[in-house]
């Protein structure tokens, strides 16, 4: 439901309209789990030096292993994520102001090593390739097409963040 409001004030007239939070449902885990799967960009959040940052990363979510499987070069988000490894995961699909659904999980830090790092890789890349073919109807063949950590001279840390709690708004 949309409420005007017109506001008279010294010779501006100025209409304000005010959203209310009927339209907006909570999403079920299903939904939740199928905008995350759906999708390849999202945004993870950690605590580095005792303040949060935030930044968007692409992603695979597992079902197997109810988790998120991405990977990076060595940094401050490794380094802070192996310090505390509770992180927090955000995805969105935004239509319009008034259509949008998010997700908001929470999560621990698994750095991943060995052959399972390599498996993990290859399952990120092929899922990835996946979602954006269903998505954007575009066929990457190489995961450099659709991430560019992969060019560093750096090996790769693959890491998952195994879901502890999720939870969804939309809005429509």
């Amino acid at each position: 439901m949309i409420i005007l409001f017109k506001i008279e004030y010294t010779r501006v007239s100025i209409q304000i309209a005010l959203i209310t939070n009927d339209t907006m449902k909570n999403l079920t885990k299903e939904a939740c789990l199928k905008l995350l799967s759906t999708n390849y960009i999202g945004r993870i959040a950690y605590t580095t030096q005792g303040s949060p940052d935030i930044i968007p990363i692409t992603y695979f979510y597992d079902s197997e292993h109810h988790s998120i499987i991405t990977y990076s070069g060595p940094g401050g988000k490794i380094d802070a994520m192996r310090k505390n490894s509770s992180v927090s995961f955000q995805v969105d699909e935004i239509t319009t102001l008034d259509k949008w659904k998010s997700v908001l999980l929470y999560g621990e830090f698994e750095e991943l090593s060995g052959i399972d790092s390599k498996h993990q890789l290859h399952v990120f890349s092929e899922g990835v390739k996946k979602v954006i073919l269903k998505r954007e109807n575009l066929n990457p063949q190489f995961i450099s097409e659709f991430s560019s950590k992969i060019e560093s001279d750096s090996t790769p840390i693959v890491y998952r963040i195994n879901i502890l709690e999720i939870k969804g708004k939309q809005r429509d």
